[in-house]
C-alpha cells in the first residue's frame, strides 16, 4: 500500500465510502479478516462504528459504544495502537489512532488472522494516520461524519452553537498544545471556544452568551462572527474586542457577551490577553495553579459609558512549561462546590490538553448529576515555548528536546 494509491483510490470514490476503500486495501494487503472505523463523538466519551469491510463477531452491535475502560479509551488516551491477542486462534484485534495533530477523530480497527509484526504495526499505524487526512477532506462533504460525533440528537440553539466551533477541537504544534471541550446545558446558554494559528502567532478566545436557546446561541454567533471578521482583516486584539462590541451594540438587541481574547506570538513568546467580564483563567506552574486577576473590561454589548468601553490590551506572564486553563463560568457551578477545580487540574496535568479537557468537562457534568444549568466549556493550553520548532508527526514528540516529558496520558487516567 503506498501513499499516492490510496489517497487516489479513496479519491475516486464517494465521500462517504472512502473509509470503505481504505478498509478493502487493508484486507487485500495484510489479509485482515474485518476492517472498521470508529469515530469520536463531540464529548470523547463514545465511539460509533462508521462502515466496515467484511464481518466479525466483535461482540459490540452497531451502535455508540462507551469509552470507560476500553481498548478504545487506553489507545485514544496514550495516541499508541493497542493488540488484542487471546492466544485461542481467534483473530487477533488491532486498534489504532486515527489523530492529526492532536484532534482525535477516531480509531481504526482490524482484526488479523495472526499477531502482525513489526512492519505490519508500523503500515497499520500510517494508515490510520493517513485515514485522518481522508476523514478531513471529505467530512465537508457530508453529514455522515457529523452523525457519528452526536451523542444525542441537538437542539436548534445546540445546531448553531456547535457549528461556531473550530473544526478540530485540538492542535499540536511544536511550540503548544491546546485543546476545547464544552458540554452544553439542559438549555443551550451560548459559549463558544475558538483558535487559529497563523505564521507568528496563535490566538485563542472564549465566549459566553447571556441567556439560553436560540436567543443565546443567536448572540453567540454574533460575537463569534465578528472577532473572526476582525481578526482575518489583521486586526490586534484590541480591535477585535471594539469590533465584537460595536456588533452587539448594532444587532445584539440589548444582548451582551462576555469574553476573553488571547494572544502569543510564536516568535518571542510575547502573551497578550483581553478579558471582557469573564472569569479569570487558570495558570499551572511548577505543580501549584494559580489564578490569574487582570483587569476586567465590560462585555461585548454591555450598556456603559462610552468611556468605559475602551478593550486594554494586558500582558499575560506564561512560560515555557505552563498549562493555562480557560473557562466560563459553567465550570463555576454552584452545585460542584464539593469539586476542587484546581487540584483536578494538578491530578490531570500527565494528560494532554485534549484528554485534560474532556476530563474536567466530566468532572462538572458528574458534579451535577448530568444536567448542567449553563454551559461549561474549557480551553486547555500546554505552552512549550519558541524554541521547540519541530515535531514528530506520528508521536507529536518535539525533536529538539529528547527529555522533555511525553504529552501522552498514563495508563490509569486520573479519578473525578
Amino acid at each position: 500500500m503506498t501513499l499516492a494509491g490510496t489517497l487516489e483510490a479513496a479519491e475516486a470514490a464517494a465521500p462517504v465510502e472512502s473509509l470503505d476503500v481504505v478498509a478493502r486495501l487493508l484486507r487485500e494487503h495484510l489479509g485482515a479478516v474485518s476492517v472498521s472505523f470508529l469515530i469520536t463523538d463531540f464529548t470523547g466519551s463514545s465511539v460509533v462504528r462508521l462502515g466496515a469491510a467484511g464481518s466479525i463477531d466483535t461482540d459490540e452491535p452497531a451502535r455508540r459504544i462507551k469509552l470507560r475502560g476500553t481498548l478504545y479509551d487506553d489507545v485514544i488516551r496514550t495516541q499508541r495502537p493497542g493488540v488484542e491477542d487471546k492466544g485461542d486462534g481467534t483473530p487477533v484485534r488491532i486498534v489504532a489512532p486515527v489523530t492529526n495533530r492532536g484532534d482525535a477523530i477516531g480509531l481504526l480497527e482490524l482484526f488479523l488472522p495472526a499477531a502482525p509484526d513489526a512492519v505490519a504495526m508500523r503500515e497499520i499505524s500510517g494508515t490510520a494516520h493517513v485515514l485522518a487526512y481522508l476523514v478531513i477532506a471529505n467530512r465537508s462533504y457530508t453529514d455522515v461524519y457529523q452523525w457519528g460525533r452526536r451523542t444525542t440528537p441537538l437542539s436548534l440553539a445546540a445546531e448553531i452553537q456547535h457549528r461556531l466551533l473550530p473544526a478540530s477541537l485540538a492542535c499540536e504544534a511544536a511550540q503548544f498544545a491546546v485543546a476545547g471541550a464544552l458540554e452544553p446545558a439542559d438549555h443551550v446558554g451560548g459559549d463558544t471556544f475558538d483558535y487559529v494559528i497563523d505564521r507568528d502567532t496563535v490566538q485563542l478566545s472564549v465566549t459566553d452568551a447571556m441567556g439560553h436557546d436560540v436567543e443565546a446561541a443567536l448572540l453567540a454567533t454574533l460575537a463569534v462572527g465578528a472577532l473572526r471578521r476582525a481578526r482575518r482583516a489583521g486586526g490586534d486584539l484590541a480591535e477585535q474586542a471594539r469590533q465584537a462590541d460595536q456588533a452587539m451594540r448594532e444587532h445584539g438587541r440589548k444582548g451582551y457577551v462576555t469574553g476573553q481574547l488571547l494572544r502569543i506570538s510564536l516568535i518571542d513568546g510575547k502573551t497578550e490577553f483581553v478579558n471582557a467580564g469573564h472569569p479569570w483563567p487558570l495558570r499551572m506552574r511548577d505543580g501549584k495553579v494559580q489564578e490569574i486577576t487582570p483587569l476586567v473590561d465590560t462585555p461585548f454589548g454591555f450598556l456603559a459609558s462610552p468611556a468605559s468601553r475602551a478593550y486594554r490590551v494586558q500582558s499575560l506572564d506564561l512560560r515555557p512549561g505552563d498549562r493555562l486553563v480557560m473557562l466560563t463560568d459553567g465550570m463555576l457551578e454552584r452545585n460542584a462546590g464539593s469539586l476542587d477545580l484546581s487540584d483536578l487540574i494538578v491530578r490531570t496535568r500527565p494528560l494532554h490538553p485534549r484528554e485534560a479537557a474532556r476530563t474536567l468537562i466530566a468532572a462538572i457534568v458528574d458534579a451535577n448529576d448530568g444536567h448542567l444549568q449553563d454551559d461549561a466549556t474549557v480551553m486547555c493550553l500546554d505552552w512549550q515555548g519558541t524554541n521547540h520548532s519541530e515535531r514528530d508527526a506520528a508521536t507529536g514528540a518535539d525533536l529538539m528536546d529528547a527529555s522533555r516529558p511525553s504529552r501522552t496520558a498514563p495508563k490509569t487516567a486520573p479519578k473525578s
